[in-house]
């Protein structure tokens, strides 16, 4: 991962090319922005890359893609047929392609890092709706009920938060919590000295002590479903879920069994297991192919986002630029083998 604060750049001679794949028509104006000052030339579109259309890239050996999109094994290989050595994906997350066959078939995997202050700052929104039960009362409103809830919300500094991962983000949100006097638990599977002066504890203690729990891991094999329907069972009556990482951290099933069940008292999600094909799609006026997601959004006590916690300018202007810088430092690389 790389991460480079926007820069000031002296425009250069292009002497790469770049396509990108699933390009929004924001992101297409930051690229063409962008690409001059990095001596970069770009073909853009805003299908996400396939078999049928990895002929675009011939020539070039380096792609940019979303993450909105699963990448499949069959599509690498088209990729690799064309020339192309290099994938630049536009997130954190590597769960929507498989690294270690396109290492297999000589095309390295790079992500991005971006302001972690999007995420942050949105984690704590939900955080702060959650124990506000700002869905319901937003609800009642617009039925023009204008009655208190029967139950009060609750203050940060009166509960524990416990923060699963403290990479960049986990550790924003850590330094966020300071300022409202909670109690914070930290758990990752590799402490970081980013994250001093908070109590690391295991996770099966997090969750048993905190009121809040919110996940900023990565979604790899080991931490699937890391909120699994043990750890759920053994939170605090009432405990709150914040979820602004990946969908499959959370055992989907369990989790809306003990909302439904009362045990828990909400969540905050804004990624949802199975979310591809529904989250960035118009699909009003239509059925949900998701009845996990269906459910929880039939909830007073459940917010629901389309994974858009980093959906800031600041955000998607590092994303863009720094997905071409990595593609540059590619290409460099390869210059002085």
């Amino acid at each position: 991962m790389i991460y480079h604060e926007p820069t000031a750049h002296t425009a250069v001679p292009p002497t790469s090319g770049i396509t990108v794949y699933g390009c929004a028509p924001d992101e297409r104006h930051l690229f063409d922005s962008l690409a001059p000052a990095h001596g970069v030339t770009l073909t853009t579109t805003a299908e996400p890359v396939t078999v049928e259309n990895a002929d675009l890239a011939h020539g070039g050996r380096c792609i940019s893609v979303s993450h909105k999109t699963p990448i499949s094994n069959e599509t690498l290989l088209a990729l690799e047929k064309v020339g192309i050595r290099y994938v630049s994906t536009r997130c954190v997350g590597f769960n929507h392609i498989d690294v270690d066959f396109a290492a297999s078939i000589g095309i390295t995997v790079g992500n991005v890092a971006y302001s972690p202050d999007s995420v942050a700052d949105y984690t704590l929104m939900l955080m702060l709706m959650a124990v506000r039960q700002a869905k319901s009362t937003i609800r009642r409103t617009d039925a023009h009920d204008y009655r208190p809830a029967a139950t009060r919300g609750r203050e940060l500094r009166d509960l524990t938060v416990g923060v699963v991962g403290t990479g960049r983000i986990g550790v924003a949100v850590i330094d966020r919590l300071r300022g409202f006097g909670c109690d914070v638990l930290a758990y990752d599977i590799k402490p970081r000295s980013a994250a001093e002066g908070v109590e690391h504890v295991d996770l099966d203690n997090l969750v048993e002590c905190s009121d809040v729990v919110t996940l900023h891991a990565p979604l790899t094999a080991e931490s699937h479903h890391l909120l699994d329907r043990r750890r759920i069972d053994r939170m605090r009556p009432g405990a709150y879920v914040i979820n602004t990482g990946r969908g499959a951290l959370v055992e989907t099933p369990a989790l809306v069994t003990a909302l439904e069940e009362g045990r828990l008292g909400g969540a905050a999600l804004d990624v949802i297991e199975g979310e591809e094909g529904i989250f960035y799609a118009d699909l009003r006026g239509r059925e949900i192919p998701n009845g996990w997601l269906a459910r929880l959004q039939e909830m007073p006590n459940v917010l629901v986002s389309p994974h858009i916690a980093y959906f800031t300018d600041h955000a998607l202007r590092d994303t863009v630029e720094n997905s071409i810088v990595n593609c540059r430092e590619f290409e460099s690389r390869l210059q002085h083998v």
